[in-house]
């Protein structure tokens, strides 16, 4: 993949979705031209009903450094107004908000380094696979920034408060184990077979009742903001829907046939 030319390199298999981050010399750095191509796989994944779960990764070395420095410099140098609120209303937040808000699982393949922006893509997924070699790094405040992205939005859920103050005040890097140990991924997994352990997972998700699996991720996304009572009647209003999918009728013959269920996988 490294070689392709492709800011953003796509691939499909069995309902699975990979789209790989491709500036592998530039440690898959975010300019506006990766970001443009990285919308638009991620949007494009997110209407075609062909495509049942997501895996994102980077190509090279490093899952992604983050914003690339280098594309703002002449604004550094020049003294020019920069602008970075909108850039990132502009650039990175529907990204973020597609992947988050979309109905179906996003999976990580967190291959190296996932620093700033880089970090704040890997916690809008909603699992993570870790190379043992990778690493993560808020980074911000390192820059004289505040995280970004998403950032203060996820990873508290993730780590909890102090931990996720601890990682935003300090920028330092947390190594895979770690980050394992924090329940910042869920999985790590030797730099080998990284790939094969996320596409299995992916294959997995795959393979379960679209329909109910957009109505867990609605549940679960509305959860963070909700009270019990509006979570229970939001459970029982997606318990209806699914309960009418012919997934459903499907997965409770299939238990007592004692066999293997054979899902249709339509979303709608």
């Amino acid at each position: 993949m490294s070689d392709d030319s492709r800011l953003v390199v796509v691939e499909n298999r069995a309902g699975v979705r990979t789209i790989t981050l491709n500036r592998p010399k530039m440690r898959n750095a975010f300019n506006a031209e990766l970001l443009t191509a990285l919308r638009g796989a991620v949007e494009q994944a997110a209407s075609d009903a062909a495509v049942r779960c997501i895996v994102i990764t980077g190509a090279g070395r490093a899952f992604s450094s983050g914003q690339d420095l280098a594309e703002l410099r002449e604004h550094y140098e020049s003294g020019k107004p920069i602008e970075l609120g909108a850039r990132l209303c502009r650039e990175y937040h529907p990204i973020i908000a597609k992947i988050r808000m979309m109905e179906k699982p996003v999976v990580a393949g967190v291959n190296g380094a996932a620093i700033g922006a880089g970090c704040s893509l890997a916690l809008a997924c909603d699992l993570r696979v870790a190379a043992e070699s990778a690493s993560f790094c808020q980074g911000f405040i390192n820059v004289g920034l505040v995280p970004g992205s998403g950032s203060t939005f996820m990873l508290p859920r993730l780590v909890g408060m102090a931990r996720a103050a601890e990682l935003a005040f300090t920028g330092r890097m947390v190594r895979a184990a770690e980050a394992l140990d924090m329940g910042l991924v869920n999985r790590v997994v030797p730099d080998e077979d990284l790939m094969k352990e996320a596409m299995t997972l992916a294959g997995t998700l795959a393979e379960k009742p679209a329909k109910a699996m957009s109505l867990t991720k609605r549940a679960l996304n509305a959860a963070w903001t909700s009270d019990v009572m509006t979570q229970l009647d939001l459970e029982s209003e997606l318990q209806a829907a699914a309960g009418e999918t012919p997934d459903h009728r499907e997965g409770v013959l299939a238990f007592l046939e004692k066999r293997r269920p054979r899902f249709e996988g339509v979303h709608d």
